[in-house]
């Protein structure tokens, strides 16, 4: 048993002070005791869960913001992508996935999804263990203390009615069986890891159709039971793309033909209708956000204010990693809605309510859900995953409870993060991880190496 001891909490049931927290050896809370005497330091949040992650594309990340010969957008951004992949070994997406693991959890995040389709090498011929990508990225999370929910990608098209893949997607490519030994050796990979998990991901309605999803359903093992991921509704050319092929715009199709229960994250959702926002909402399926990349490449924005009011679910991640920030996700997803409603405290949750709080509060149980994971809130038989805010930090001094943490969201880019406990283990202290020197200077040997190569 360990104890943790903070100047103030934000509990299921609001704030106390003077809390302990005593954490079990599998690092579950089991007693929170407000009042405590002990005298700790600092605020003490709820970590939240980075709920779509692609590792490999931190790599690239600043070298995609050269304007084209025509009109850029996702499509050109992605072929640059693809030549990244074209290159990458087992290796070097360890490397870049242990800096980038370190900068989540300096950033606020406790938990990473990764949504890994990196699966084959350049030729698509498989790896001697088959599952070796998602090995790495589960490597680099255990490495660096980082929670994960492992969700390896299904990619078995390359469009809209089955397209064969092309050339570029031959790393991603599975037939069904192939795919479900890659989950079972995750799964077996996780047993006995406390904060580790696997999941289902379909990489999107133009890569999966329905009956392969049943496919892998019932070769799964425990697949009831498994968090799902898909991308849908991204960009506008694909729901121009699935009205072309089915008559109907994706989150429509999605509904009417695979099972979408709460156990399912809707990673984008940008372009829905009222009547799709409502679908999603009712269902209990999480909304998984990713504002910085999202606006990077031109996505559009999602109705957040419209799915809040109808008590939508949703979280935040990172996606591209072309910035690596709790704070930064939360921000624009709130001012990303007041651009699109020329108001102020869009998410706020009601009247006279802290805007920040409810993106906290928000944002860390829906990136739970997504995941699948124990975590989420701050209460007994819940996982020990805690960010720690600096209450001496020049930009939340002489700051306390709901303005703590809107000051926290709003009020700068310095990181005002001191410790985060993973498990209940402390894996950034005073702001640094223990081996984030090593790991940068593995790093960018990598990316001088792969660029040599590009």
């Amino acid at each position: 048993m360990r104890t943790l001891s903070f100047q103030s909490a934000l509990l299921q049931d609001g704030f106390a002070s003077d809390v302990a927290f005593d954490v079990d050896d599998a690092g579950t809370i089991v007693r929170i005791t407000p009042n405590s005497g002990l005298g700790g330091t600092g605020c003490a949040l709820p970590g939240i869960a980075n709920l779509h992650s692609h590792a490999h594309q931190r790599a690239m990340a600043g070298c995609a913001e050269r304007s084209g010969a025509s009109t850029d957008s996702f499509w050109t951004w992605r072929k640059l992508m693809y030549g990244f992949l074209s290159v990458m070994t087992p290796d070097q997406l360890y490397a870049i996935a242990t800096q980038l693991y370190v900068e989540m959890l300096k950033a606020g995040f406790t938990r990473v999804a990764e949504f890994q389709y990196l699966h084959h090498q350049p030729d698509g011929t498989p790896y001697a263990r088959r599952a070796e990508m998602s090995l790495q990225t589960l490597q680099a999370a255990m490495d660096t203390g980082l929670g994960m929910t492992n969700l390896p990608v299904h990619y078995q098209f390359g469009g809209f009615d089955q397209l064969p893949i092309g050339d570029q997607q031959r790393r991603f490519y599975n037939e069904p069986a192939d795919f479900v030994e890659i989950v079972d050796t995750l799964q077996k990979n996780s047993v006995n890891q406390p904060n580790v998990n696997t999941g289902l991901a379909l990489h999107s309605l133009r890569a999966v159709d329905a009956s392969v999803f049943r496919d892998v359903v019932a070769e799964c093992a425990d697949a009831d039971n498994m968090p799902v991921h898909i991308h849908i509704a991204e960009q506008q050319k694909e729901v121009d793309d699935c009205i072309a092929w089915c008559g109907s715009r994706p989150v429509e199709h999605l509904f009417e033909h695979f099972p979408v229960t709460s156990r399912w994250c809707l990673v984008h959702a940008t372009h829905m209708t009222s009547e799709e926002i409502q679908l999603v909402a009712d269902s209990g399926a999480v909304a998984g956000l990713c504002p910085t990349t999202e606006a990077n490449l031109g996505d559009g924005l999602f109705n957040a204010t419209e799915f809040a009011r109808l008590n939508g679910r949703f979280g935040v991640g990172s996606d591209s990693h072309i910035s690596v920030s709790a704070v930064e996700e939360l921000r624009w997803l709130e001012y990303g809605q007041r651009l699109m409603h020329h108001t102020r405290n869009e998410l706020s949750g009601g009247p006279d309510k802290s805007t920040g709080r409810f993106l906290l509060e928000q944002s860390a149980a829906g990136g739970a859900q997504a995941c699948g994971h124990n975590g989420g809130i701050l209460a007994e038989g819940r996982r020990a995953d805690v960010i720690v805010l600096d209450t001496d930090h020049p930009l939340l001094c002489e700051r306390q409870d709901d303005t703590l943490i809107d000051s926290w969201i709003f009020s700068g880019n310095q990181n005002t993060i001191r410790d985060v406990y993973v498990g209940g283990n402390r894996v950034i202290e005073n702001g640094h991880h223990r081996q984030e020197e090593h790991i940068a200077r593995r790093f960018k040997s990598t990316l001088n190496t792969l660029r040599s190569t590009l």
